[in-house]
């Protein structure tokens, strides 16, 4: 047991440090696109250029990550979990500083290589869930706990690191603030979570393996996870709930930008108090009700409920209104996303009779596109984006209910 310990605080910090660097940056990258007086793109550029543009940011990231991340998943089954998590950190920590330097000398094809990089060596959550896999392959019964350490370590990031974002990247907070120090003291958080892994993180991998390793990984991960008809539909609803939810994250700043001309901050300030609904929800509501209903029934509601308070966003004229419309979107996507993780899980081992992840076996990344369409849609209105949300995850409740699941 003291061996399982050992990486016990390494696997918090890191996960915790990583989501604050990626929390940080979600105020800030809209802004660069879509604020009035934004310097990063070539004068003349209008606002409908200005979505469809943050949205190819946006997307090159998990585009990327749709490649890499298979090869790097399998080179930590072969060369252990310790070196790759180093060498996906090494990334992101290049990532920021580019990022950081391009905003300075505005240069926009450097701002999409700093977003390629990191994408295509992103994968450390999963390498750290591999590395609980291999810490409590002997003790089952500790793995929720360190799932849940996991899920904590999340919450709190993102709660802190919109809000730190909003103030790092406000020069009326500090006369030399601007859209780049959010970059770089995110590269010196990554860089103290590169040493803390260094020297605190033991390899947990015993028994490596020689994982083949291929380019195409993603496609045939993908071909395989839809290839079941006993399992396509439920894979369909997590598409669909995915897609709506990436449209609402990505394209709301943009949104309070455009209508309300929000600052860096106060989205912070926003993004914040939905993380901090997060946290509550699948800290304590989701354990409740898992006590007294199955996930089916849970997600029979949450999807639907989820699907209409999206678009309920539009309805306030006051900005600040929307901060009673956030608690139940995160409240419904926070009940929605575990439960649904459970259902594809459940499904998937009743399909094979192994008690397997579904996420590691089927690799269920995709190259998403969502960010393209929702920056096409915002270059319409800026609203659009949020209704195709609700619109998307409304079909995935429809699906689901179609399924006819116990």
């Amino acid at each position: 047991m003291q061996k399982s310990r050992k990486p016990l605080a390494s696997i918090f910090l890191t996960v915790f440090l990583d989501m604050l660097g990626v929390g940080i940056i979600i105020p800030v990258l809209p802004a660069l696109f879509v604020s009035e007086g934004t310097s990063i793109l070539p004068e003349g550029t209008t606002a409908a250029q200005q979505a469809i543009l943050y949205g190819y940011l946006t997307a090159i990231y998990p585009f990327m990550q749709f490649f890499g991340a298979p090869i790097l998943g399998s080179l930590s089954d072969r060369l252990g979990r310790r070196s790759m998590l180093l060498v996906s950190l090494a990334g992101t920590l290049i990532g920021y500083l580019l990022f950081g330097w391009a905003i300075l000398i505005e240069n926009l094809p450097l701002l999409f290589l700093s977003r390629a990089l990191p994408g295509f060596t992103g994968g450390n959550i999963s390498i750290i869930f591999s590395s609980i896999s291999d810490i409590t392959s002997d003790t089952p019964k500790d793995r929720p706990k360190y799932f849940g350490l996991v899920g904590m370590a999340f919450g709190l990031g993102f709660i802190m690191g919109p809000a730190l974002g909003g103030v790092l990247a406000d020069n009326q907070v500090v006369s030399w603030f601007n859209h780049a120090t959010p970059f770089w003291f995110t590269a010196l958080l990554t860089l103290g979570n590169i040493l803390l892994l260094y020297f605190r993180f033991p390899e947990t991998l015993v028994h490596p393996s020689q994982s083949k390793l291929s380019l195409w990984s993603g496609f045939k991960n993908v071909q395989k996870a839809f290839s079941s008809v006993n399992l396509r539909g439920i894979f369909a609803v997590n598409l669909l709930m995915s897609l709506g939810f990436s449209f609402f994250t990505q394209f709301f700043s943009v949104y309070l930008i455009q209508r309300f001309d929000m600052s860096v901050k106060d989205i912070g300030i926003i993004f914040a108090w939905v993380g901090l609904w997060l946290v509550f929800t699948q800290g304590v509501t989701v354990r409740k009700l898992a006590k007294r209903f199955s996930s089916t029934q849970i997600l029979r509601y949450s999807l639907l409920f989820l699907a209409i308070s999206v678009p309920l966003l539009l309805i306030p004229s006051n900005p600040w209104n929307v901060m009673w419309i956030n608690p139940f979107i995160a409240s419904f996507q926070g009940l929605s996303a575990p439960n649904m993780t459970t259902v594809v899980s459940a499904s998937q081992c009743q399909r094979t009779g192994r008690n397997t992840r579904y996420k590691s076996k089927y690799g269920l990344r995709r190259p998403n596109g969502s960010p393209i369409i929702a920056g096409y849609l915002s270059s319409l209105n800026g609203a659009y984006p949020i209704v195709a949300a609700g619109v998307t995850m409304f079909v995935g409740w429809l699906v689901f209910i179609s399924l006819k699941m116990d």
